[in-house]
């Protein structure tokens, strides 16, 4: 392969007991109308006990895309053989495909078409679940370049992407081997912060995203530890590579919601003392660094009010909370001051001695009434701006009628 020209993508596929999913996945790679040529495969299999290594030296020998195997000692997760894929790839794109799922027959071609065409350093290609949820709103329209800060795309920090290899080698990116979950978020969100742009391809799927039936799904599996470890490590990055303010605030909206707060769901109410306890000083040091009001005004009250729960490190009102959600009550919508201001009255609103603010019942971004998708809120000033909005257009609208020549 070294004598060959440089192809245009390094598919690098990490795969551990991954039969017989990866049959599928390789004959996407095979598919591509990009042209095997244009393409290498490069996979590695992390101590496989199930025929994967053998499967893939089969592969490589009988396919028309060059393909590397390497062979190795199970490293214990997905980041060490995604790295050894990029100490070996040579294409001027990366993209890291999971030995589970598959590609668009036209997946790599429309990608790199739209990289190629914007100058960006990554691309989202639309992704589609198979036997199991996929991230859906960032997926709403095609675009040549997405605000970071301004859109979904926080929200989908897989590593299942296109990657230009020349940010990756230029930044030394490479998958933190040290986190048990959540290395992907943390190398996709470096990229999306340092390089020179996001595109989101959204026309058709790109990538089908597959639920494993055996249950042996990475994401399914690791102690509730690796979870802090994985929401401190985004933080950190969040807090080194953007300065203090909105931006900042919009970003760490994503490690607090997606990460964090899950790990005080409904299911910590049937969880040890002790187990309880630790997760509250695991969580200590992270709220005290990086949650402040500003970033507690951009999240919906009810996952706010348990965040606040965990500030204060109050498990006790926690547990009021949930069983609250749980039961599906809905909060009476209580307004207050000159402003109108609205507050959700979940448990303890209003209570002094609980010592939660009314701040955290405050609705201030578009929010719902009880379970979520239930009925909707709006706070009383976006409202005032829409309307505002409409009533300008339409005077607007009417002055240009009146302005038009009048037939007869």
């Amino acid at each position: 392969m070294n004598n060959m020209p440089a192809p245009d993508v390094s598919v690098i596929v990490g795969a551990y007991e991954a039969m017989p999913y990866l049959i599928r996945c390789l004959e996407s790679v095979e598919a591509q109308t990009l042209g095997a040529q244009r393409i290498e495969l490069i996979a590695v299999d992390d101590g496989s006990t199930d025929g994967t290594g053998e499967y893939l030296e089969e592969f490589a020998a009988r396919s028309s895309v060059p393909t590397r195997v390497v062979r190795q000692a199970n490293s214990g997760g997905p980041s060490g053989p995604r790295n050894v894929g990029l100490g070996l790839a040579r294409g001027r794109y990366v993209f890291f495909l999971d030995a589970d799922d598959y590609f668009a027959d036209d997946a790599l071609e429309n990608m790199m078409a739209m990289a190629d065409r914007a100058g960006t350093d990554v691309v989202l290609g639309k992704v589609e679940g198979v036997n199991r949820g996929a991230p859906k709103s960032m997926w709403k329209r095609t675009a040549d370049r997405m605000d970071v800060y301004d859109s979904q795309i926080i929200f989908t920090l897989s590593a299942q992407k296109l990657f230009r290899r020349e940010l990756i080698e230029r930044l030394g990116l490479r998958f933190d081997e040290g986190l048990r979950t959540g290395e992907d978020a943390l190398f996709t969100m470096e990229a999306y912060l340092r390089g020179n742009g996001v595109s989101v391809f959204a026309d058709r799927t790109c990538y089908y995203l597959v639920g494993r039936d055996d249950g042996k799904h990475v994401t399914k599996s690791g102690a509730y530890t690796h979870r802090f470890d994985s929401a401190r490590a985004m933080m950190g990055l969040i807090h080194d590579l953007v300065p203090a303010g909105p931006k900042r605030d919009r970003l760490l909206v994503r490690p607090f919601t997606i990460g964090l707060i899950q790990q005080f769901g409904p299911g910590i109410v049937k969880e040890s003392p002790e187990v309880r306890r630790h997760k509250l000083e695991l969580a200590k040091p992270l709220m005290e660094t990086y949650w402040s009001p500003q970033v507690a005004r951009r999240i919906k009250v009810a996952e706010r009010l348990r965040l606040e729960c965990v500030a204060l490190g109050r498990l006790d009102l926690l547990d009021d909370i949930l069983a609250y959600i749980k039961a599906g009550t809905e909060p009476e919508v209580i307004m207050r001051g000159r402003g109108r201001t609205l507050h959700l009255a979940y448990p303890h609103f209003g209570d002094r001695r609980a010592g939660v603010s009314d701040a955290a019942y405050e609705v201030t971004i578009p929010d719902w009434v009880g379970k979520p998708g239930g009925k909707s809120i709006e706070p009383p000033r976006l409202t005032r701006q829409r309307r505002s909005l409409t009533r300008r257009l339409a005077r607007g609208v009417r002055t240009w009628v009146k302005g038009m020549p009048q037939r007869g």
